[in-house]
């Protein structure tokens, strides 16, 4: 890195804060419901988005040569932002605060020093991975591609910078979520997208987006905006910042041994996030490469001539059904995930030397509370979010350029997804618990598991009736596979969670969740279910379903001795928050 590379320093903040950077069980329940309510206001503002985008754009070759591209920036959030060095540094900043919180100096470095040196070498990976990317993407620029291919690379040149911008502000959100500080980060998603919401209507008011010409010009566009957010929601993160102690200032040291061993943690879970993240560029890129395009509907492969399996605009469908089902997983799998990992973190520290290789009770206590509570959103989701696919996509997306043809591959796709909603849930926890635990090499392994399997059963299925949604079927075996196994083998790993204890919530959460879809199916064979082809009719469709399944579900539930009010609603607590 840059001799001078900026960084964050620690410097005194006045009044100091309360000693509870990591908080007990019920903080980071708290915690999870606090992040899920943002998170909540950001998916709604999502959809929104994605709405506007499907009546201007559609499901066509230049939509989907921005979605393939926002991909890219998007990947390394995902692999370094809030991935490797992420999941490895929290880990160690937890249990450094820790040790300086009991009077343990046995750390080679201070927590603070550690942040810094963090902070630094992240933006030396990034600012040299962007240079390198810039290069290889112009050279790029002089090969021969289709018109939908080119066009996706120039919106990649624009949009590479936002990978320096969205992966600082996701490691310094990690800084934060240590000292219990979530809401800055997490609303940061709601200027994004109240960015790109605003940047799409203002493309609808200056170039006609009826015309090709008019949606390319649109899309660049778009492109610049996303920087544009980008420098917003870092400057979002400064009070935080400067309220817990930090500054800008340059730095020269970054080598140190704490440094080398979050680089070598790092390695592994890099390697299985960057599986993971390519299983998802891979199902993106294949959409986009193999479906047909304007004038395209063959290709040549070693002197064969084979048909395009997927129809144009695969990209752009595949999309927004992983927006649908992601939907309930990042209001909250994702927030409680978020919120458990610094807890965990902490507690798989143990108390004394004499426990040194024993895994603390607090840590079982905990991850099996986070397991529990993954599943009593994941699986009702899962069942709730097949229920509702058509009224919900039709009254979101159908309307301008998005036609009933998109919808019925969007709503299959989302189906079909939808169905590990509560495996995608469950993984959140399982590979946070992982990396608390220090074992990096369990979810790089699986990772590839997952992959290789996700790969052998998508593949084939492509050039089948179910075409695109052959690779939501690629993913829903694969997770649920990986969820299963992976908590079996922590459960071995740390000596047993008593997991007997759960088996009972789990069986009520089943009864109330098949209860939920038969209610629901049949109220759709019933007269109180309108039928018609108008925006006003999607919209009751909907909120019926969800009514009377929520109200079944969380009714059942209750009914058979769950605290429902409790899982779900947050009490006041004094807590550092902001």
């Amino acid at each position: 890195m840059s001799d001078q590379a900026v960084s964050l320093s620690f410097v005194p903040a006045a009044p100091a804060e309360p000693k509870r950077s990591v908080g007990t069980t019920k903080s980071f329940v708290f915690h999870a419901k606090l992040i899920g309510v943002i998170t909540f206001i950001s998916r709604i503002l999502g959809m929104a988005r994605e709405s506007i985008a499907a009546n201007y754009f559609g499901a066509g070759t230049i939509w989907s040569a921005f979605t393939v591209a926002f991909t890219v920036p998007n990947l390394f959030r995902k692999l370094l932002g809030e991935g490797a060095l992420s999941a490895a540094f929290i880990p160690l900043y937890a249990q450094a605060i820790k040790r300086e919180e009991t009077g343990d100096t046995s750390g080679e470095v201070t927590a603070k020093d550690f942040a810094v040196a963090s902070v630094n070498l992240l933006c030396g990976i990034l600012i040299a991975l962007t240079i390198v990317g810039e290069l290889v993407l112009f050279a790029l620029l002089f090969v021969h591609m289709r018109a939908d291919y080119l066009l996706a690379v120039k919106l990649t040149i624009i949009m590479l910078p936002y990978v320096l911008l969205i992966c600082g502000t996701a490691f310094l959100g990690a800084i934060l979520q240590v000292h219990l500080r979530f809401v800055a980060i997490t609303a940061t998603s709601i200027v994004s997208n109240l960015c790109l919401i605003i940047a799409i209507i203002v493309a609808a008011r200056w170039f006609d987006l009826r015309t090709e010409a008019g949606q390319i010009a649109g899309v660049r566009w778009l492109s610049i905006s996303v920087l544009v957010a980008g420098v917003i929601q870092i400057a979002m993160l400064l009070p935080s910042l400067y309220a817990v102690g930090f500054r800008f200032r340059f730095i020269l040291h970054l080598w140190t041994p704490a440094i080398r061993k979050m680089l070598w943690m790092t390695l592994p879970v890099a390697l299985g996030a960057g599986v993971m993240q390519v299983s998802v560029v891979l199902d993106k890129g294949i959409s986009f490469i193999l479906a047909e395009g304007e004038g395209h509907s063959t290709f040549s492969l070693f002197g064969h001539v084979i048909k395009y399996p997927m129809a144009e605009g695969a990209a752009a469908r595949l999309n927004w059904a992983q927006f649908m089902y992601q939907f309930p997983l990042g209001v909250f799998a994702i927030a409680l995930a978020t919120a458990i990992f610094p807890k965990l973190s902490s507690d798989a520290l143990p108390t004394s030397k004499a426990a040194k290789r024993s895994i603390p009770d607090d840590f079982k206590n905990v991850l099996r509370h986070g397991v529990e509570a993954s599943l009593f959103i994941g699986l009702p989701a899962s069942v709730g979010m097949i229920v509702v696919r058509y009224p919900a996509i039709r009254f979101l997306f159908e309307r301008g350029h998005f036609t009933y043809e998109d919808t019925k591959w969007v709503a299959l796709s989302t189906a079909i997804y939808s169905a590990a909603i509560w495996a995608f849930s469950l993984q959140q926890i399982l590979n946070r618990a992982y990396y608390a635990l220090h074992d990096t090499m369990t979810p790089l392994i699986w990772g590839i598991v997952n992959l290789t399997i996700n790969t052998i059963i998508e593949l084939p299925l492509l050039w089948t009736g179910l075409r695109e949604s052959g690779m939501a079927v690629g993913t829903l075996v694969s997770f649920a596979i990986q969820a299963v196994i992976m908590l079996w083998m922590l459960d071995r790993r740390v000596g047993g969670m008593n997991l007997r204890r759960s088996f009972g919530p789990i069986a009520k959460m089943l009864i109330a969740s098949a209860a939920m879809w038969i209610a629901c199916v049949a109220l759709q064979h019933t007269r109180l279910y309108p039928h018609g082809e108008r925006k006003i009719i999607w919209a009751i469709q909907l909120v019926e379903l969800m009514t009377l399944g929520g109200g079944v579900y969380f009714g059942l539930c209750a009914a058979m001795g769950m605290n429902v009010i409790n899982d779900l609603l947050p009490r006041r607590r004094r807590a550092v928050v902001s």
